[in-house]
This record gives C-alpha cells, sequence and structure tokens, in this order.
C-alpha cells in the first residue's frame, strides 16, 4: 500500500478514493433510494398536489454532502497521521539500531581488553611465583652461611658444619 513512505496511486480510483471508501459511498447511496424513512425520494401523501417539496433543496442533502466531505478530510488526516507515525518508527529503529552496534563496538572492545588484563595478570601471578621460591631460596642460603660462619668461628656450642651439610646444588634462578 506504501511506497517508500509516499501512497501508492494505484490504491486510488479515478475519483481520488480509495476502494474502501468508494464501496462505502456506494452502498449509503443505495441505501439512501431504497429507505422509505427517507425524506428526499418519498413525497407528501397530504400535499400531493403543492410543488413546495420537490422545488425547495433538502438540508439533509447539504449536511449529507458536508459530512462526506468532512468524512474524507478526516480519513485523509488519519492517513497522514499514519505515515508519519510509520516513518517516525522507521527513523527510530535505524537510531537504535545504530546505538545497538555502537553497543556491541564497544563491549568487544571491552571483552578485548578485559581479556589482555587477564593474560597479564596471569603472567604477574606466576612471576610473583618464581620471585617469591627465589626468595626463599635466598633466605636458606642466607641461612646456611650464617650458621657455617658461626660454626668456622670454633663455636664449641656449634657443631661444625662441613661442605656434606651444605646443600646439593643451587638453583639455577640463584645463579644469574
Amino acid at each position: 500500500m506504501f511506497s517508500s513512505g509516499v501512497f501508492d496511486s494505484s490504491v486510488f480510483d479515478d475519483e481520488g478514493f480509495t476502494p474502501w471508501e468508494s464501496q462505502e459511498l456506494l452502498m449509503s447511496s443505495l441505501l439512501q433510494q431504497h429507505d422509505p424513512l427517507n425524506t428526499s425520494n418519498s413525497t407528501n401523501s397530504t400535499n400531493s398536489g403543492s410543488d413546495e417539496l420537490t422545488t425547495r433543496p433538502e438540508p439533509d442533502d447539504d449536511r449529507k454532502t458536508r459530512r462526506m466531505i468532512s468524512n474524507r478530510e478526516s480519513a485523509r488526516r488519519s492517513r497522514m497521521r499514519k505515515q508519519r507515525h510509520l516513518e517516525d518508527l522507521r527513523n527510530q529503529v535505524n537510531r537504535l539500531r545504530l546505538d545497538n552496534r555502537e553497543l556491541t563496538n564497544q563491549l568487544k572492545l571491552i571483552n578485548h581488553h578485559c581479556h589482555i588484563l587477564k593474560i597479564d595478570n596471569s603472567r604477574l601471578l606466576s612471576e610473583s611465583t618464581i620471585l617469591r621460591q627465589r626468595l626463599s631460596d635466598i633466605r636458606r642460603i642466607l641461612i646456611f652461611r650464617q650458621l657455617q660462619r658461626l660454626s668456622s668461628s670454633n663455636n664449641p656450642l656449634l657443631p661444625s658444619l662441613t661442605v656434606a651439610n651444605e646443600p646439593q646444588q643451587l638453583p639455577q634462578s640463584l645463579i644469574v
């Protein structure tokens, strides 16, 4: 029915009415012709000889014409409101799609940074574990050397520490 936001001209007939409006007008005119209570088609039986009723224009016809014109204008305004509403909805959909795309891109960027931070964090934790182990090894060596110095000073209370009591091998991390 709509083509790119403008009414499709194939919906309107030669008089400018839509098919449903044309059908309503046709039905209303047929009903008026066959309505026995309709004063425009019936003659007054008491005044059958007078020409007053036939020459005087009926106020109902003017009112019906005005009502029909008003209804057409109201339908036109309604169609225009509907068209504007649909266009507003299309614009809103486009804006929301754009916002969604931007938020998706931001989320991807944040996830990427989060992944990088997790990698850095695990690297730092591993490095921290290695450094703690090196510190522990250094402390043991220092304690052993202090005990060795004390025993070499001929302290009778401490048994003599020999090379056999020395750690077998220094860790590779300490030989740097």
